[in-house]
């Protein structure tokens, strides 16, 4: 019994006793079923809840503002790489659009050339315009194809219209056009006359077209022999006399017929079938004595 009291003297052996049953006691009851928290325990977890919002919300905060702006930056770098996949697909777009349209361009100009082959004893090359020259007084154009592919002077052009032009100098690679704009029945230097006569007519109708009206686009057609067939809406192409230019080789449509001054021929206005404008390919007619 003495040395129990002499335990107890010692403060700090008596304290480290009363904790341990405190603890065991706490313990127990914690451990124990229960239907609510006690007061020290409502108190330690709202105190620990109400620090935790107090770091925690402005944290989420932060952490949210670095999130969105590391999203705006990969919406930017997706952004770019939209616009570079929108401007290659236009530029696909417009290299398609452009081999479509040249490739629909061929097709009419080689269906056109079979249906003359077809008709006339000619071979045809295509050649692609590389420039043209509009002035007043000389109204020309190049194409890509000269001496080395057997292009001669005087050789006619045409479009899948109709007659455009002749060859008027050539070199290797190149040739110049002169077209029809330049005919003038007053100039010596003037394109050569063309020997021209109506569709179903070409027994008993003949004229000369010998010059072109820039202010109303017309053709003339002269020397129309009395009591020539020829009227309004006929067709109108080369008759080949002469050797100049092939025969069949369409040329326009007669807009009206007049009587000369002395009423010895006529003369009538020809829209000409070939639009002289836009051109991307032409074709040069090769006759045989022309090809050789």
């Amino acid at each position: 019994m003495l040395k129990l009291f002499k335990l107890f003297n010692n403060k700090r052996l008596f304290i480290l006793l009363i904790t341990l049953v405190m603890f065991i006691v706490v313990m127990g009851f914690s451990l124990g079923t229960r239907k609510s928290l006690s007061w020290p325990e409502n108190f330690v977890r709202d105190t620990t809840g109400f620090v935790q919002g107090i770091f925690y919300k402005p944290a989420g905060y932060v952490a949210g503002f670095f999130e969105d702006i590391a999203n705006l930056h990969k919406l930017a770098e997706e952004n770019e790489q939209l616009k570079i996949v929108v401007a290659q697909y236009t530029r696909e777009k417009a290299q398609y659009n452009f081999i479509q349209s040249e490739n629909e361009r061929l097709m009419k100009d080689l269906k056109f050339t079979e249906t003359q082959k077809e008709k006339y004893n000619y071979d045809y090359r295509i050649a692609h315009v590389e420039s043209i020259n509009t002035e007043p007084n000389n109204s020309t154009l190049v194409i890509d194809i000269g001496s080395k592919d057997g292009v001669r002077p005087n050789m006619a052009v045409i479009s899948t219209e109709g007659l455009v032009g002749v060859i008027s100098q050539v070199s290797n690679f190149t040739s110049t056009v002169k077209l029809m704009t330049m005919m003038n029945a007053n100039d010596p230097n003037s394109q050569s006359a063309i020997a021209a006569t109506a569709i179903g007519k070409e027994n008993s109708s003949f004229g000369m077209i010998e010059s072109y009206d820039p202010k109303t686009k017309k053709l003339m057609m002269n020397k129309i022999p009395p009591g020539d067939p020829i009227q309004p809406k006929d067709q109108i192409v080369s008759s080949g006399i002469g050797g100049l230019y092939p025969r069949g080789l369409t040329i326009g449509t007669v807009d009206s017929v007049k009587v000369g001054e002395f009423g010895l021929t006529s003369s009538a206005v020809i829209t000409p079938a070939a639009d002289f404008q836009d051109w991307k390919e032409l074709i040069v007619v090769y006759t045989q004595e022309r090809a050789e």
